[in-house]
């Protein structure tokens, strides 16, 4: 993977970093089924405007597939990240969701996008050790409810792992912003449902409003178009490096904005998810400092 896509994650992953923070905001007042609607809502709008100004078509032959992909991308992990949030530690969460990688890799070697090597394996470990030296894991009280908040917190990273080559596949036949439009309207219909069960108890305060606002609009609608187009360019596997780092920048914005303490332990952690992810993105660290005129000629 070019390291100018590797730069693109990072800024992406930077701003998916922040949805740990917002989530947490916006579930318990709105639902954890009526907010990851509501915030699919405000993306589809947001997408449907752009696609209207740059007069892209609706892919309206292939909404099955869009309707597959956007289950397993958008509508299912949402909407299960929605409901493990209420029980499981936020730590906990970020780093269950990081096994997306794992799911990812076998999945893409199963559907034959990539070859899994030992060194994309070998990252993908120490990205999970790396994430959980960053996250802090502390003691928890076993429970029914933290069980099962756990393994449904495993089965929405375990789908969004698995969308990562069918998503790669749709690059082929669909434009990257028909595609993020396509996926996210399907996901309205999809989560309609369980909208209609939270809405009698949902509270629209100003702050879970705002929170749903920024995840709709940024970090579902606006970034998700960035991922796609990033991935039109890499390997399955490279792109899913932004689940290591959005980990990592999660904890960095709750450091720098709600006053966490700081460790060595979170340093030594993320220094691991960098080599995780040029492990997994195949990028040689020596590549990134060489002048620029090598990867200028590489691109021709």
């Amino acid at each position: 993977m070019q390291a100018k896509y590797l730069l693109q994650l990072t800024c992406l992953s930077a701003l998916w970093g922040a949805s740990f923070i917002l989530t947490r905001i916006a579930v318990p007042q709105l639902g954890p089924n009526f907010s990851p609607w509501l915030r699919m809502t405000l993306g589809t709008l947001m997408l449907a405007i752009i696609m209207r100004v740059l007069k892209h078509r609706w892919p309206l032959e292939h909404w099955k597939e869009l309707m597959f992909i956007g289950f397993l991308a958008v509508a299912g992990p949402h909407a299960l990240y929605s409901q493990a949030a209420l029980f499981l530690p936020g730590g906990y969460g970020a780093m269950i969701s990081v096994t997306s990688v794992l799911f990812g890799a076998f999945a893409s070697a199963w559907l034959g996008e990539e070859v899994l090597t030992r060194g994309k394996l070998a990252g993908c470990l120490l990205g999970l050790a790396g994430a959980a030296l960053v996250v802090r894991l502390g003691p928890v009280h076993p429970s029914a409810e933290l069980i099962l908040s756990a393994l449904t917190c495993l089965g929405a990273a375990a789908l969004s792992g698995i969308a990562t080559p069918y998503l790669k596949r749709a690059t082929t036949r669909m434009e990257p912003l028909s595609i993020t439009a396509g996926m996210h309207t399907a996901s309205v219909l999809l989560l309609f449902p369980g909208a209609v069960h939270d809405f009698p108890n949902a509270h629209f305060t100003p702050s879970a409003l705002a929170a749903v606002s920024v995840l709709g609009i940024a970090t579902s609608g606006l970034a998700y178009w960035m991922f796609m187009r990033i991935m039109q360019h890499v390997p399955p596997m490279a792109s899913m490096t932004a689940n290591f780092m959005s980990t990592a920048f999660g904890v960095l914005w709750s450091v720098l904005l709600l006053g966490e303490d700081t460790s060595l332990a979170m340093a030594v952690g993320g220094g691991l998810i960098v080599l995780a992810c040029l492990l997994v993105s195949n990028v040689n660290p020596l590549d990134l400092l060489r002048p620029s005129t090598h990867q200028t000629e590489s691109d021709h």
